[in-house]
């Protein structure tokens, strides 16, 4: 969320009109596109899909458990 805040924050004079380069004026709609689509891909689709992938290995059974820790070595 920050770095999305972060890059609409640094393109608003652009949008608004108060850089010098009004020939870039025209990429805000297609930045403010992109900007909002992969922030809804990483925060929405992205944990979706992990979770579908979870649910499908548990239910095909592959789980693999984890394997123990060793027994700490004494110095004595």
């Amino acid at each position: 969320m920050m770095t999305t805040m972060a890059a609409l924050m640094g393109t608003l004079p652009i949008a608004i009109g108060w850089a010098r380069a009004p020939s870039r004026a025209g990429r805000w709609p297609r930045r403010g596109r992109g900007l909002a689509f992969s922030q809804l891909v990483t925060l929405y689709v992205t944990p979706v899909f992990y979770t579908y992938l979870d649910a499908l290995q548990q239910r095909l059974g592959r789980r693999v458990a984890p394997t123990p820790l060793p027994e700490p070595v004494s110095a004595d």
